[in-house]
């Protein structure tokens, strides 16, 4: 079990740097290009496809850092304003669900990248292969699918509700019956 916990942690350090970096090359690149074309008057022929590569990157790699913390979008009003019980399903289900749709797109998204690297495609400017941005996509999602499993065994485990695996539900803490609802 330490084990495990020493890899989850890992991850989590791993994932933290890529995307901390991520955006940090992403305002580097669109800053610079700026201030490149308002002082010299070109811009930089890189500074797209970078900037690209490092949405990809965040986005597709954040999908898993959101699942953890519980930070990825969610309609809640229903789930909000329903029972404990149905709370708890809710919780569970939808996570499962999620994980299934994940793990179906990255196993798309793998084949994708696969015809990308058979085709041998490179980027414009850079000229690097393009599966350098695209191998993102499906670690992305897989990382993102097993979040979400983690998300419903700990729903399943735990007495609480939780809306990722370092997120209690927020509702816990509350009566529902002494809230007013505007």
């Amino acid at each position: 079990m330490k084990i495990l916990r020493a890899i989850d942690k890992f991850i989590l350090k791993l994932e933290e740097f890529i995307l901390s970096y991520s955006i940090l090359l992403i305002a580097v690149m669109v800053i610079g290009n700026v201030l490149s074309r308002a002082i010299t008057g070109s811009s930089w022929t890189f500074s797209q496809e970078l900037s690209k590569f490092a949405i990809v990157i965040a986005t597709f790699m954040g999908i898993s850092y959101a699942a953890r913390k519980g930070r990825h979008i969610s309609m809640s009003a229903f789930f909000d304003m329903a029972p404990f019980k149905v709370r708890k399903a809710i919780a569970i289900f939808i996570p499962a669900f999620t994980a299934i749709v994940m793990f179906v797109l990255a196993y798309y998204s793998s084949l994708y990248v696969l015809q990308v690297h058979e085709r041998g495609t490179v980027t414009s400017s850079l000229q690097l292969p393009a599966i350098y941005i695209t191998i993102f996509i499906p670690i992305g999602l897989f990382m993102g699918g097993i979040q979400y499993l983690r998300n419903m065994w700990v729903n399943i485990k735990e007495k609480d509700i939780y809306l990722g695996t370092d997120l209690k539900d927020y509702n816990e803490n509350e009566n529902l019956e002494d809230q007013s609802f505007v």
